[in-house]
């Protein structure tokens, strides 16, 4: 076999495991957008035989949708917010002053991340409970910012390394303050990195089922993560069509939010010309 066959294989390999892997995204996207439109939808990918919105109609009620998607902004807009700020704080220390601390920090809090959702939800659950933080939205905002805190912070004091350190030098000599070089120098300059982590931070939030479920007890405080679940109803009955046209719904703050920062994080970090040897 010469070597331009082996390379033609070698591409029909790689070609075939993408269009597998593109398959297994594609089918469920299109079961979705396809059953929405369905009036007899059901578990199978299919041209509907009429296409009709009465399923949107169904869900586009106050208690079906627009409380649920509302508490879902609350809680993971705020949680979001609070990540990225606190990130903001912690990452610059980590990434400007050098200390034998930094190191074994960084391990813990990347330690923290591979704990089990479940194996600490028992004793924040307690916790929550004996400071009266429990069935509130200030709690779980609280406690959504604590779970994505030690990713976002590796993510930002990466991101923030890529900033020079002598444009801040130069901004202390004008007489500026670290928390002024902060807002005004590091913080414009690496947007891209700030973009990532506000939407890894806020996608985390926005798919989760069990936090919520956990530490809110009141039905009106529910978010979208968890009053989906009433479209799968009793002995393994399933209105298709409805569940369908709501995740289309509850999917639409994720994909603005994507479409609006996209441009920002393309355009990378225009440093090249910033600092001059």
């Amino acid at each position: 076999m010469t070597a331009a066959s082996r390379r033609t294989n070698r591409r029909l390999a790689a070609d075939t495991g993408l269009l597998v892997v593109a398959a297994a995204f594609v089918l469920p996207l299109a079961w979705v957008l396809l059953s929405a439109l369905d009036p007899h939808a059901d578990l199978r990918v299919k041209i509907p035989d009429g296409l009709t919105l009465d399923n949107f109609d169904a869900v586009l009620t106050p208690d079906v949708t627009f409380t649920p998607l509302l508490n879902s902004l609350i809680l993971c807009g705020g949680g979001t917010l609070l990540t990225v700020v606190c990130a903001t704080l912690a990452a610059y220390p980590l990434s400007r002053f050098r200390s034998r601390f930094n190191r074994p920090f960084l391990l813990t809090i990347l330690f923290a991340t591979c704990l089990p959702i479940t194996a600490v939800m028992v004793p924040v659950y307690a916790l929550f409970v004996r400071v009266n933080l429990i069935d509130t939205m200030q709690g779980t905002i609280f406690f959504f910012a604590a779970s994505q805190l030690p990713f976002a912070v590796w993510l930002m004091k990466n991101f923030m390394d890529g900033v020079p350190r002598e444009l801040e030098e130069a901004a202390w000599t004008d007489g500026a303050s670290a928390f002024q070089s902060l807002a005004r120098i590091v913080l414009p300059l690496m947007g891209p990195g700030v973009a990532v982590v506000t939407v890894f931070s806020f996608v985390m939030m926005w798919g989760n089922f069990f936090v919520p479920f956990m530490l809110l007890l009141t039905p009106d405080q529910m978010p979208a993560s968890v009053s989906i679940n009433d479209f799968f109803g009793n002995r393994g009955t399933v209105v298709y069509g409805q569940l369908a046209a709501f995740s289309v719904i509850y999917s639409t703050p994720v994909i603005l939010l994507y479409v609006l920062v996209a441009r920002r994080v393309g355009g990378g970090f225009a440093l090249g010309g910033a600092v001059k040897g």
